[in-house]
């Protein structure tokens, strides 16, 4: 946790685990391993991966989540910059030079027979 690392967070795989929060990643890996049971009942939220409940209740989760906000924003954020970069932008593609002359080329193909 940005704010308090040293929080203490309830494991969801084991009521009985408190785990400091700058820690928490860490142990939902090795604690999903020891209780592969608890694990398969339980969904990850979409909008953060500490975010663990029960399968049932994930869409209700999903719309209560306080993380969504951050996610919603970022959104937001990215594609407003992309419209104004996309408006702002100014091509600078210029195209190569030329060798090639056809009207020449046309003239001395037409001196020479054509062979199959």
């Amino acid at each position: 946790d940005a704010l308090d690392p040293e929080r203490l967070i309830q494991c969801p795989y084991n009521k009985h685990h408190r785990i400091r929060a700058c820690r928490f990643p860490y142990h939902l890996v090795k604690c999903r391993k020891s209780y592969p049971e608890v694990a398969k009942q339980l969904a990850t939220c979409p909008f953060n991966a500490r975010h663990l409940v029960p399968q049932a209740d994930l869409s209700d989760h999903i719309t209560k989540c306080s993380d969504k906000g951050f996610i919603e924003q970022d959104i937001v954020n990215q594609s407003s910059g992309f419209q104004r970069e996309q408006m702002n932008a100014v091509s600078t593609w210029q195209a190569p030079p030329c060798d090639e002359d056809w009207e020449t080329e046309s003239l001395e193909q037409s001196h020479s027979p054509f062979v199959w």
